[in-house]
């Protein structure tokens, strides 16, 4: 035997009038006792949710039912619950809807923008200079400006570094770059700029942020050293270094300049897919200037190992490494370098996107 009960309707307007008093009264109560930081609101929701889950809006109001009525008219109950079901569902599937585009947002403001490997490269020779070099490895080419005769065991990168934790800092701090709409900056000399996001510096944050999306620890000094006064600049930058090494442990530190030569008819450039950036070049040291440096052939095989990984995945990306006679403080740690970002002859854009594809390098070698 099936029982059925009827829908009340007074009784339930009676129930429902109730209820808005009831909530009235609560809100007006905490407002006025400044209670309502003591509420559980959601908990209270939750309980709500977790005992009418599975229940229809007619369960919900079972104790007004009367078995006659509903008997006589269940077909037309039937349809009324099946409505109100729908009508929730269909909220419900909006409130979800909003989330998941919530969600998606959020998703695309932290993925990592995926850099193409080995894409079709080509060097712009408008802007550039033809390249000098006298040795070379495998696909690097040096140019070899000591006195020293490099054979292939001493080019050989057979040599390992630890780039978990890398240093970046500028002995120039100041050079900067073509001026553009995007990065226009008030000059404190001859391509130079105390505004760090029209400078060297600048390129040097937009690297470590690419090397500490891929899970890199850096370390970015952005401390001036060749202003007010240029001359000592090395100087001052070795002290600086040094002293972030004595509480932090790097093999690989870079010291980003830009190339020196103040002309805006140079800036050698490349291009990686429909991409324009500037052309990097490592400045390797060596003990033939004066100054101790024993471990200068171990940073230039670091360098040769990091610039045959680049020439694999993006070939031109690289300019010939510069060997020279002077120190320039790459005897501070096994993996010390200078990297020249483009020359004054580029822009900041194509800078800013060359280390795109130089922490990719870094994170592939």
């Amino acid at each position: 035997m099936i029982n059925f009960r009827v829908i009340r309707i007074g009784d339930m307007i009676k129930n429902l009038v109730k209820i808005g008093i009831l909530i009235i009264c609560i809100l007006v109560i905490t407002r006025f006792f400044k209670f309502v930081s003591n509420i559980d609101l959601k908990s209270i929701v939750e309980d709500k949710k977790k005992e009418f889950k599975d229940k229809t809006f007619i369960e919900c109001l079972d104790e007004n039912l009367d078995d006659d009525y509903i008997k006589n008219k269940k077909n037309n109950e039937n349809f009324i619950s099946k409505e109100f079901e729908s009508v929730i569902l269909s909220f419900s599937k909006d409130v979800v809807s909003d989330e998941n585009i919530v969600m998606t947002s959020n998703k695309n403001e932290q993925s990592i923008e995926e850099i193409p490997v080995s894409p079709i490269t080509s060097v712009v020779a408008e802007h550039n200079k033809e390249e000098i070099y006298n040795s070379m490895y495998s696909t690097v080419k040096v140019r070899n400006q000591t006195s020293v005769e490099l054979t292939q065991e001493m080019l050989t990168p057979d040599v390992d570094f630890d780039k978990s934790n890398i240093v970046i800092f500028h002995t120039h701090t100041s050079e900067s770059y073509t001026p553009t709409e995007s990065f226009n900056y008030e000059a404190s000399g001859n391509f130079r700029t105390l505004n760090t996001n029209c400078s060297v510096v600048g390129v040097g944050t937009e690297l470590k942020n690419r090397l500490v999306a891929k899970g890199f620890n850096i370390i970015h000094d952005e401390t001036f050293h060749d202003y007010p006064e240029y001359n000592g600049a090395y100087t001052r930058s070795l002290e600086t270094v040094q002293n972030v090494l004595n509480s932090n442990s790097a093999d690989l530190v870079i010291d980003l300049h830009r190339d020196a030569i103040a002309d805006s008819t140079y800036g050698p450039s490349v291009m990686i897919g429909e991409e324009k950036v500037a052309q990097l070049m490592f400045v390797m040291g060596s003990n033939e200037g004066g100054l101790s440096h024993e471990n200068w052939n171990q940073n230039l095989k670091i360098a040769i190992k990091i610039q045959e990984k680049a020439n694999e995945m993006y070939p031109g990306l690289f300019r010939p490494i510069l060997l020279t006679k002077y120190r320039y403080n790459e005897h501070v740690a096994k993996g010390a370098c200078i990297i020249e970002v483009g020359a004054t002859g580029n822009t900041m854009e194509e800078c800013l996107t060359s280390m795109k594809y130089l922490a990719e390098v870094i994170n592939q070698v």
